[in-house]
């Protein structure tokens, strides 16, 4: 089996309400998101490639980059952050409204359910909020 691996960047803001650290306030990350995928040893068979890397990007541009980049990401069960969200909105800026805590665990979840649907052979995404701190999930 050949595993390949694209990282994409972007840059953004969030808070983890209720959280008992320095994350509980609002800060930013400069996020990398690692995008894995394998072939099968009949896909390795047919070509000597498992995807171009390219495609990887432009599909990883358009569903993450595009909509996450120099964004406010916040969480629409928490009635702080809404109010930010709401207020960073009114200003023009930009924002991504999510039903959950945007913890990295949970990014790295949201990111494979919304690649795996364009990329079957995708096996896992990892998202590193720090150079030495990541959540990767796998299905």
């Amino acid at each position: 089996m050949t595993i390949v691996t694209k990282r994409i960047t972007f840059d953004a803001a969030h808070i983890l309400t209720n959280h008992a650290g320095l994350c509980k306030n609002l800060h930013g990350h400069t996020y990398h998101v690692d995008i894995s995928l394998a072939d099968t040893a009949a896909d390795a068979e047919r070509s000597d490639m498992v995807m171009d890397f390219k495609e990887i990007k432009q599909l990883a541009t358009r569903l993450i980059t595009d909509r996450f980049d120099h964004a406010f990401i916040y969480n629409t069960a928490s009635p702080g952050e809404s109010e930010i969200g709401a207020l960073v909105e009114s200003r023009g800026m930009r924002t991504v409204p999510l039903p959950f805590r945007s913890t990295a665990e949970n990014l790295a979840k949201l990111f494979y359910d919304e690649l795996k649907a364009h990329i079957p052979a995708l096996v896992a995404v990892k998202v590193w909020e720090t150079q030495d701190s990541s959540a990767e999930y796998r299905a």
